[in-house]
């Protein structure tokens, strides 16, 4: 789910074909198309005039491309599938017989043609003749070809509209998402900065040596949430960079209270995580956890691979419970975050093991 935009715009440019490669195909096939038509329709017939046969197959592509071209013109500007009705089945109707018409007309016209340069006893045998003269059957056959024509075209343009539109939905889809991510990310970073810069104010009268360290630490923290704000993920290895600095930032407020323990897989250091989904882990633990123990606490992050799924677990002593008032915007971020980028295939919990509190994500690994 990660670069869905980018994955839509090249599903969109491999499935999608141009107004001029629709064009080149469209004259491709309707050479390919009457040309076959004309020489199976002429075997059938047995006719064994070669001069016959070479005007026929070309003289016949000629009035099946010519009739139906301007049928297709007529069709391209009037029918419309959003709107498709009874009148637009009229209007198919009435311009496929009248091209239909236009067919028969020119071919018969061609037949005749060809006789006024050749000779009956000579060049053209009785058979061909009399078949260019059998209206009814040269009017029939045009009808049977040019509706068979329309069939193909309309279901092909049906198709391609239907293509279209699913294109369209998984690109206002994957809008949608993208834009509710930016919402996310964008609450990550006050949400951060409030509550560091409030520990700064408290530390500013008592310590200025570690109120200019804090603010070095937030500094830092605050370019690296900037830097990564336009992307979905990152590698593990440099989100634990991020949870090192917070972790200092933090230890500097609780002093000896907090422990931090990390037992990293080297294997899931190169792994895509979403950013700073680790941080407000840590983040939860160490002011819902350890900020309401008196002696303090120990903070535990570890991370696994198993079965294709990245693990990742974050231990804090204390009770799972939240303050009063507490809005839970970070893990509401968390879940949300997920939802979007990976659906149902990554889940996130939280819960009470004895005396500590679990919180605890899992993610596909591609």
């Amino acid at each position: 789910m990660i670069g869905i935009p980018l994955y839509l715009e090249l599903q969109s440019r491999s499935m999608q074909l141009s107004h001029k490669r629709r064009n080149r195909l469209f004259w491709l096939l309707q050479f390919l198309g009457w040309g076959l038509m004309n020489i199976l329709s002429l075997f059938l017939v047995k006719v064994m005039s070669t001069t016959f046969l070479v005007f026929s197959i070309f003289a016949g592509m000629f009035v099946g491309i010519f009739s139906t071209s301007i049928l297709r013109s007529y069709l391209k500007r009037n029918i419309f599938f959003d709107n498709f009705g009874l009148k637009e089945i009229i209007k198919i109707v009435v311009s496929t017989t009248l091209a239909s018409a236009i067919y028969a007309v020119l071919s018969i016209a061609s037949g005749f043609i060809f006789a006024l340069f050749w000779s009956l006893e000579n060049e053209i045998d009785k058979k061909i003749f009399d078949m260019y003269n059998n209206v009814g059957l040269l009017i029939s056959g045009s009808l049977f070809s040019v509706f068979g024509w329309v069939i193909l075209y309309l279901v092909i343009k049906l198709l391609l509209k239907l293509n279209a539109d699913r294109i369209e939905r998984l690109e206002l889809n994957a809008n949608l998402k993208q834009a509710q991510l930016n919402t996310l990310k964008g609450q990550i970073n006050p949400h951060f900065m409030f509550n560091s810069l409030n520990n700064i104010r408290g530390l500013m009268l008592e310590d200025v040596e570690k109120s200019r360290d804090m603010l070095t630490k937030l500094s830092e923290m605050l370019r690296y949430s900037l830097t990564k704000n336009n992307i979905n993920a990152i590698a593990l290895r440099d989100e634990l960079e991020m949870v090192d600095h917070y972790v200092d930032l933090s230890k500097i407020q609780f002093e000896d209270r907090m422990t931090f323990v990390k037992e990293i897989a080297p294997e899931s250091l190169n792994l895509e995580i979403p950013p700073m989904i680790i941080q407000l882990l840590v983040e939860n633990a160490a002011k819902h956890g350890i900020g309401n123990l008196k002696e303090g606490g120990e903070i535990k992050l570890i991370t696994r691979v198993q079965d294709q799924t990245l693990d990742i677990r974050v231990y804090n002593s204390g009770q799972l419970k939240l303050d009063s008032g507490s809005t839970q915007l970070g893990l509401q971020n968390i879940r949300q975050r997920l939802k979007l980028l990976y659906g149902g295939k990554a889940t996130f919990t939280l819960e009470q093991l004895g005396d500590q509190v679990l919180a605890h994500i899992k993610i596909p690994v591609s």
